[in-house]
C-alpha cells in the first residue's frame, strides 16, 4: 500500500485552510458580537455561533473572553499603531505633514471600520474590567501618545512648532478623534440624524492644528 502523505491531498487543503482561517474568523465575530452587545453582555456561545464553530473549539484558540477582546484590539488597531510609529520615526523634515497624515489615517479608521467601537468599549467596561483598561491603556494609548508626543518634540526642536506643554497638547490633538470614535458608536443614525462625517471634523481638526501649532515663520502661511 503507498504511503500516503495528507499534506500533498487536494481534499485536506480547504480543511487546512479552514483551520488556518479560524482564529481570524472567530476575532471577526467577536468584534461584531462585542460592538452589538459589549464585552460584559457579549456571550461566548454568541461568538461561536456568529462564528460558525462550537463552543469548545473556540476555548481552543481564546482560552477566556478576557483573551478573545485582547486578539480583537492587536488585530483591528495595533497593524495601524505600527504603522503610526513607523511613519513618525522614518523621517526627519517637517513633523506637520506626518501629523496630518496620522490623522487622515485615523479619521479613516473611524468612519470606515469597527475599530471606532473599541474606544467606546473600553470607556463603557472600565469600571468592571480595570484589567482590560489597563491592557488597552498600555497597548494603544500609551503607544499612540508616545507617537503624537514624538511629533510635538520634534516640530518644536526644529523650531517649526510654537512651544507648547507636551502632555496637554497630546491630549488636545487626540480629544476630537476619540470623540468622533465615541459618537459615531453611539449617536450616528438617532432620531434620523445624519452620521457624523469623520473625515470632514477631522480636516477642520487640522486647520485648527496648523493655525495653533506652525509658528508664522514656520515656512508656511499660517493666516
Amino acid at each position: 500500500m503507498p504511503d500516503f502523505d495528507s499534506a500533498s491531498d487536494p481534499a485536506t487543503k480547504p480543511r487546512r485552510r479552514r483551520k488556518d482561517a479560524r482564529p481570524q474568523e472567530i476575532v471577526a465575530a467577536a468584534t461584531d458580537i462585542f460592538a452589538e452587545r459589549g464585552f460584559a453582555a457579549a456571550r461566548l456561545e454568541e461568538i461561536a455561533a456568529r462564528a460558525g464553530i462550537g463552543k469548545g473549539t473556540l476555548y481552543l484558540y481564546f482560552p477566556s473572553k478576557e483573551d478573545l477582546f485582547k486578539a480583537v484590539v492587536r488585530t483591528a488597531i495595533l497593524p495601524d499603531l505600527e504603522q503610526a510609529e513607523a511613519l513618525a520615526a522614518a523621517g526627519k523634515g517637517p513633523a506637520f505633514p506626518v501629523l496630518e497624515r496620522l490623522l487622515r489615517m485615523v479619521a479613516q479608521l473611524i468612519a470606515t471600520t469597527r475599530a471606532a467601537t473599541i474606544p467606546r468599549l473600553v470607556i463603557a467596561e472600565a469600571g468592571n474590567f480595570p484589567e482590560l483598561a489597563a491592557f488597552y491603556h498600555r497597548e494603544v494609548i500609551r503607544r499612540g501618545f508616545d507617537v503624537l508626543a514624538g511629533l510635538l518634540r520634534r516640530g518644536i526642536g526644529q523650531g517649526e512648532f510654537r512651544p507648547l506643554e507636551i502632555d496637554h497638547g497630546v491630549r488636545l490633538i487626540v480629544a476630537p478623534l476619540l470623540m468622533s470614535a465615541v459618537w459615531r458608536g453611539t449617536f450616528d443614525g438617532l432620531d434620523g440624524s445624519p452620521p457624523l462625517d469623520v473625515p470632514a471634523l477631522v480636516e477642520t481638526h487640522i486647520d485648527h492644528l496648523r493655525r495653533v501649532l506652525l509658528r508664522d515663520d514656520a515656512g508656511e502661511s499660517v493666516p
